[in-house]
Parts: C-alpha cells; structure tokens; sequence
C-alpha cells in the first residue's frame, strides 16, 4: 500500500517491540499539540525571496518541516519547494524564519489550546510525571508565557524538557524521546507520547512507546500510517480513568466511560 502524501519521503524506520506495562508518564510535543505557536506562519513569511510562499501549505508544513530542527526544517522546505542552490540557502532561510518568528511571538502570537491545558492538569492531579520533547529552540519560552488558573505557569509542570537540543539525530529518529524518558527515569515502555506530526509518531514508535496522535487538522489518517496507536481531534476524548490504570483509551462524549 503506497503511504498518504504527508508520510511519503519519511523513513520510518524499525519500530521497536513494546514491553507490555502501564502507561507511567506522558511526554508531549509542543508545537501543534500544546501551543498554537506562529512557527508555520512564521516559516511562511520568511519565504520571501527564497521562493513562493503560496506553495507553503499547512500540509507541506506538517510533513515536511513540523518536528524537525531549524535548520533541518530550512533544507526539508525548500527542497520540497524546488529551490534552486537549496543546500547553499537553507541558513540564510533558517534565520530569516527565527527573525520572524521572534517577532510574531512578541506580538503575542502564541496561545494554548484549552484541551491540552485540561489534560495537562489533570494528568498532574493524579500524579503523571511529565515532559516536553521539541527540536524548536523556541519552545521553551513559548511555555513560560503560558499561565493557567492560579497562575502556574505551563513550563513548571514538565519534570524534563527536552526543547531545542543540539542532538544528533531529529524526528523520526528516536533519540528525543528516549532522552526525555531517561531524564524522568521511566522505562520506554511506559510512556505515552502525544503528537501531530508524522515524524513524532514515527519517532516515538521506533522509541518503544506508546503513541497518541492528535489530529487538529483533519489529517487523522497520515498519523494513523506513520504508526500512532491512537488518533483523536482533541485531548478531551482521552479517558482519564484509563490513564489512571496505565492504559490510553477513549471516553464517550460527556462522560469518562471507556468506549
């Protein structure tokens, strides 16, 4: 079966065979998952005088340049794009990308999605040790702008971040994943990773983890292909019960019963 448009130039690599054990900790993207940040916008943007803006779709984003680090995202976009010389220009793009980026966020382009800022506590309540695992250098900060009721901030409730590393390997490759495990000190086969983007499921399956995907943008089916245990459109549909078991499953509209 040929993958959908979205997951093809991505190679997935070997999925690790996963331990049967409870689900221990949550490990989340942040970009598309936590935060509604500008990074799409701001890559977007940035195309000007490297190439045609109007060919940088949200789908181009997603599969592409979404989970990837800046200057990986730099070569993978305009190299999609068909950029003449898009080796030698892939840096002077990256830049132009933070520059707008930087500007977008001090504009107070970033905001949090609600359902994720419920599951977030939620999780907290019942003890769910927690971390962040984004190859954006952004990341970070982005969280710290974010305050919810009683003034936490977003960033305080993640136990490890792992936002914006020089690591050797990006998404799909496993590496960051593994890394946020080790620095909550769970076994891979414990943790439940959320994410949007192909390249995090991937990653996160080659991991040994357990794999939600969130499909806020209608592309449940790509994430299904890349290997994601699970999609939902919003962390609401998530049985918290079954989270308190150690188990990922979906409750039914309005109440927490496991479908």
């Amino acid at each position: 079966m040929v993958p959908p448009p979205e997951v093809q130039g991505l190679a997935p690599g070997p999925i690790a065979q996963r331990e049967p054990s409870t689900l221990g900790a949550v490990i989340f993207d942040v970009d598309g998952v936590l935060l509604a940040s500008p990074h799409e916008r701001a890559w977007r943007e940035a195309l000007t005088g490297f190439g045609d803006s109007a060919q940088f779709t949200t789908g181009l984003y997603q599969a592409k340049v979404a989970g990837k680090s800046r200057q990986d995202g730099a070569r993978a976009a305009l190299e999609a794009l068909g950029v003449a010389n898009w080796e030698i220009q892939a840096g002077a793009y990256a830049k132009a990308k933070q520059t707008r980026l930087e500007a977008l966020i001090a504009k107070g382009g970033v905001r949090a999605f609600p359902d994720a800022l419920r599951l977030v506590a939620a999780l907290a309540s019942l003890g769910f040790p927690m971390a962040v695992a984004s190859a954006s250098k952004n990341a970070s900060a982005m969280l710290r702008v974010i305050t919810l009721t009683g003034g936490r901030r977003l960033a305080d409730f993640f136990a490890a971040e792992i936002c914006g590393r020089d690591l050797a390997r990006g998404k799909p490759d496993p590496e960051i994943f593994s890394l946020a495990a080790a620095e909550l000190g769970i076994g891979p086969h414990r943790c439940l990773v959320i994410e949007d983007a192909t390249s995090g499921i991937m990653a996160a399956r080659a991991a040994g983890m357990t794999a939600l995907g969130v499909a806020r943008l209608n592309d449940a089916a790509p994430l299904r292909a890349a290997g994601a245990d699970l999609v939902v459109s919003s962390l609401d549909e998530i049985s918290l019960r079954s989270l308190k078991q150690g188990r990922l499953g979906l409750r039914l509209a309005g109440t927490d019963v496991e479908r």
